[in-house]
């Protein structure tokens, strides 16, 4: 397959750039809703939080699905990489339209719920209604996208998100700053741009693809089974990650009245994204090469191209924290002229050059972990230590003893870099090796 002769570099430059234009569209929306209000901000970055954790179950399918394509793809059986794949968009496109009507009817209980700050529930129901009420886009993007990605076709994938997000970007103008529809415009904006983006990612693989052709099959019960014993420890260990979030932000929405440091953490995360960016799209093409040099039995080579991501993602990370931290002053006076938000944000951002470190090397070998087949072991340890560290650690840190902000940045740093310890170690220990899902 011409897809097992892309490098690390020619599959993770396309992921990182489709990566960044992605976190540009979010920083671009946080800038643009600044203008309206820092509640605005601290609304929509809340409401996102919370889609997060409704639209688990997709993660279910397509971290299981990219699992069984690409290990398939590398031991020679295309086709049944095209069978996972059909597989997991029937099964998003269900769960897909089941959370879209949840989230459509129920947004104002559920954040009411989580004790939103009041200041924030307005908007915030305002954008989950509609962004959630279209959530099955989330559902069935990133199975197109990881359809692209296994077989190689990264650069393709990322002129999806690239139309998608400049798209949003006109779209946010437009209905912010012509129509003045605030929160409302930003939430109409992401969906139209998502149905743009879905169009093209799924034109793309048809055109592109021709997996459907090649005639090996099997029963599609064993392919299922397939990808759910990966995905469902993978979405689950989401699950509790996401769940863990739900939980912090709302000690976080507990700290102050006004929500100032919950929309501080919205500011910081939408910074902080782009020095882990290179790091992620390393470890999305060093798992697509896992599962193809699993499937094709070369566990010496998955060993080496772990490791060699794993180096390249921490140095990168920690470079463009260390300057987000560094240059923190002017980086959030683009967003706010509020000293005080830009004191605590800056803060945070000093707090995230550990996160992102421990965050990066998880990211790296925690994905060729699942990718191998052993996607029991992440979801344990993240188990303990999201809410041993996390959770735990900001009520502590944070309400306790009187941190706010910065003591659930610490504690959310100290989990990443022990789970961070932990999927290394595991990974050194070898076990992955035997569990590969190609029977010779």
């Amino acid at each position: 397959m011409a897809a097992e002769r892309k490098t690390l570099t020619q599959l993770s430059v396309p992921i990182c750039l489709e990566t960044l234009f992605y976190m540009l569209s979010g920083m671009v929306d946080t800038l643009m809703l600044s203008s309206v209000s820092d509640q605005a901000v601290g609304a929509v970055g809340t409401a996102n939080t919370y889609i997060g954790v409704f639209i688990i179950m997709f993660g279910v399918i397509s971290s299981g699905m990219i699992a069984v394509m690409s290990q398939n793809i590398g031991a020679g059986r295309p086709g049944i990489a095209y069978q996972a794949r059909q597989l997991g968009l029937i099964f998003n496109a269900l769960i897909g339209i089941v959370m879209s009507v949840i989230l459509a009817t129920f947004s104002g209980g559920i954040l009411r719920i989580v004790s939103i700050a009041p200041a924030l529930l307005e908007p915030a129901e305002i954008y989950l209604r509609i962004v959630g009420g279209a959530c099955f886009l989330n559902a069935l993007i990133p199975i197109f996208s990881s359809y692209l990605r296994v077989f190689g076709y990264t650069k393709h994938s990322l002129i999806g998100t690239v139309v998608g997000n400049v798209l949003n970007i006109i779209l946010n103008s437009v209905f912010l700053f012509v129509f003045n529809w605030g929160v409302m415009g930003v939430a109409v904006a992401t969906v139209i741009s998502r149905v743009v983006n879905l169009i093209i990612v799924a034109g793309m693989g048809a055109v592109l693809i021709k997996a459907k052709q090649s005639p090996e099959r099997i029963a599609s019960r064993k392919i299922f089974a397939q990808i759910v014993k990966i995905g469902f420890p993978s979405a689950l260990e989401t699950a509790l990650y996401n769940i863990a979030m739900t939980f912090i932000v709302r000690f976080m929405n507990q700290m102050d009245v006004d929500g100032m440091n919950v929309t501080a953490r919205s500011y910081a995360v939408q910074i902080a994204n782009f020095s882990y960016c290179v790091g992620a799209a390393l470890a999305q093409a060093n798992a697509i090469m896992t599962g193809w040099r699993i499937g094709a039995k070369e566990f010496e080579e998955c060993n080496r191209g772990t490791r060699k991501a794993a180096i390249y993602g921490i140095i990168t990370a920690t470079c463009f924290s260390v300057t987000f931290a560094l240059a923190g002053h002017f980086i959030v006076h683009i967003f706010t002229d509020d000293t005080q938000m830009i004191n605590l944000v800056v803060k945070l951002l000093i707090v995230d050059v550990f996160l992102e470190f421990g965050r990066v090397t998880n990211l790296v070998y925690g994905q060729a972990l699942k990718t191998s087949g052993d996607a029991l072991f992440p979801v344990i340890l993240g188990a303990i230590f999201m809410y041993l560290f996390a959770v735990g650690g900001t009520y502590f840190l944070g309400i306790h003893m009187g941190l706010l902000a910065v003591g659930s940045y610490i504690a959310m740093a100290g989990d990443e870099c022990a789970r961070a310890v932990g999927m290394v170690l595991r990974w050194k220990s070898g076990k992955w090796k035997s569990k590969g899902l190609i029977e010779v």
